[in-house]
């Protein structure tokens, strides 16, 4: 297994591409982090879900080494807005988004990005790279202000499939030589708190130029892929590759990545539309790991509805996992011997099968469908009475790592030692436990119930009661 059999759809080209190290053998992703002027809502997760999962997979299964880069932007002007309102400096604000953005991320447990570049901390590569398109002439200065210019830049409108010649020629161009110019800098205002030195003057930098820059930067020109939401395609990535290209790299990224939007009520899910969930609140709901597999099971180009009934599907999707790995637990033991040939099949079956959804642009889905397929060999495999222990052992490692690649190993490793039981179901097990001994078998039934009614099944063995959620 190798970088070179997975193939992901470039948003440029609009086809699969395959997946290309460069001469280190090293694959570098980009992917454009959130604006830190909030708490990051669960639709601001999808692409840190989708790309920290796609590194692990190729880490753990296509056996590359990855340097993910993911920045976050903490120079904007929602961040000096948001400051202004809330009565602190714009510096003040970042830095505590930017906390809870990592905080937040963080309870998903997939680990953190290789990198996470800020532009306050990459200020000095911005403005040497607008001064090389300046020099070159490929931008220019304006009161201040440095826009480039989109008519010098022939390839412009390639990854969105804008054409300049269908552009609106009647905006007003304010200081630009053209309505169709971007701004590189922008002089500083006078209700803005924060200002770098520049060649043009004080200032602080535009959008766009920020992610050039820092993508640049970590992992220098042609690397293998640059991500992001769909809706940051036009204008931000369109002009991130032209200020790039025009400033003497001849390919930005060979793979350009985009996942589509989370929905909520039809709309696409955002801060400024004020239909947001913020992602603390859903991780305070549900399990990381449910969360995960909301965004998994669907594919990362499809628009996903965020609902009850979706997180209710992925919860289940969960529970069945769960469920299968304690039913190993409970049926291991050294006393058990016997090899079942349908479920040593299914096990090496499910691996290959995972790695070819994985390597045929990200098909999380189909992944998904063959750890059910192993999930089921595994529930027939122990009702046909013919596995051994050790056998059950290797399937579970098998099954764990397969989870781990999808960054659903907690899912195994909580289901043998009881975590994801809640405290008041592990309560009314005991008591019904105690009622049991006392020969109290009308309160242990109520009991039993009452456990039903939160959701878990109550299994009796000789080693004593084991809890399982019920799935929907």
């Amino acid at each position: 297994m190798s970088e070179s059999q997975v193939r992901l759809y470039s948003t440029l080209t609009r086809q699969l591409e395959p997946l290309e190290a460069d001469e280190s053998g090293e694959v570098g992703i980009y992917a454009c982090g959130p604006t830190v002027y909030a708490p990051i809502h669960i639709g601001n997760a999808r692409p840190f879900v989708v790309f920290m999962v796609l590194k692990r997979f190729l880490e753990r299964m296509a056996g590359v080494r990855v340097r993910l880069v993911i920045n976050l932007t903490d120079v904007n002007d929602k961040i000096y807005d948001a400051a202004r309102a809330a009565g602190v400096s714009s510096e003040q604000l970042a830095a505590q988004m930017s906390r809870r953005y990592v905080e937040d991320t963080d309870r998903l447990g997939l680990g953190r990005p290789d990198v996470e570049p800020t532009v306050t901390g990459s200020i000095d590569r911005i403005v040497a790279l607008i001064a090389e398109l300046v020099e070159s002439g490929k931008a220019y200065e304006s009161d201040g202000d440095v826009y480039f210019s989109v008519a010098d830049y022939p390839s412009y409108g390639a990854l969105s499939g804008q054409r300049t010649d269908q552009m609106d020629p009647s905006a007003d161009a304010g200081r630009k030589r053209s309505p169709l110019d971007f701004a590189l800098w922008k002089a500083n205002k006078p209700d803005e708190d924060t200002s770098w030195s520049s060649p043009w003057g004080p200032g602080r930098p535009g959008w766009h130029i920020e992610c050039s820059a820092m993508a640049e930067g970590e992992l220098g020109c042609g690397f293998a892929v640059h991500g992001g939401g769909i809706d940051l395609m036009f204008p931000h990535h369109e002009n991130e590759i032209a200020q790039t290209q025009a400033a003497g790299c001849t390919r930005m990224a060979k793979i350009w990545m985009h996942n589509a939007m989370l929905e909520l009520s039809g709309d696409k899910m955002s801060k400024s539309l004020g239909n947001i969930a913020p992602l603390a609140d859903v991780l305070d709901r549900w399990p990381a790991e449910v969360v995960v597999a909301f965004f998994l099971t669907s594919h990362y180009r499809s628009p996903l509805p965020f609902s009850e009934d979706r997180m209710g599907d992925a919860e289940a999707a969960c529970a069945r996992i769960s469920n299968a790995v304690r039913a190993i637990d409970r049926a291991s033991g050294p006393d058990r011997d016997g090899r079942d040939t349908e479920l040593a099949k299914a096990t090496v079956a499910a691996r290959e099968r995972v790695f070819d959804a994985l390597s045929d642009d990200f098909g999380t889905p189909g992944a998904f469908a063959a750890v059910f397929d192993l999930v089921s060999a595994i529930n027939s495999s122990l009702d046909r009475r013919e596995v051994g222990g050790r056998q059950l052992e290797e399937t579970r490692a098998q099954l764990y790592s397969l989870l781990d690649v999808l960054g659903l190993a907690g899912l195994a490793e909580r289901a043998g030692d009881g975590n994801d039981v809640p405290a008041e179901v592990r309560d009314l097990v005991e008591r019904r436990e105690a009622a049991r001994r006392a020969k109290d078998f009308a309160l242990a039934d109520e009991l039993r119930d009452q456990v039903a009614a939160l959701g878990f099944e109550l299994v009796d063995t000789p080693d004593g009661p084991h809890m399982q959620r019920i799935e929907r």
